[in-house]
């Protein structure tokens, strides 16, 4: 499955571990829009300070 698939597919699950994780998260930081994986991770990166190779990580890989 692609990254992109696997992002859309289970983004509500997602959503609410990366929330459970990174407290300062709001639902704004994480609206996902289809095509913006970058706009995403950067408003992610910039609330929770972790690097952008260790989020695509936690988003994109099994």
């Amino acid at each position: 499955m692609s990254s992109n698939l696997k992002l859309k597919g289970n983004w509500n699950i997602m959503k609410g571990k990366l929330k459970e994780k990174y407290g300062e998260l709001t639902d704004d930081d994480l609206s996902y829009v289809e095509g913006k994986e970058d706009q995403l991770l950067g408003r992610i990166q910039k609330k929770t300070g972790q690097t952008e190779d260790k989020l695509r990580k936690e988003l994109f890989e099994d």
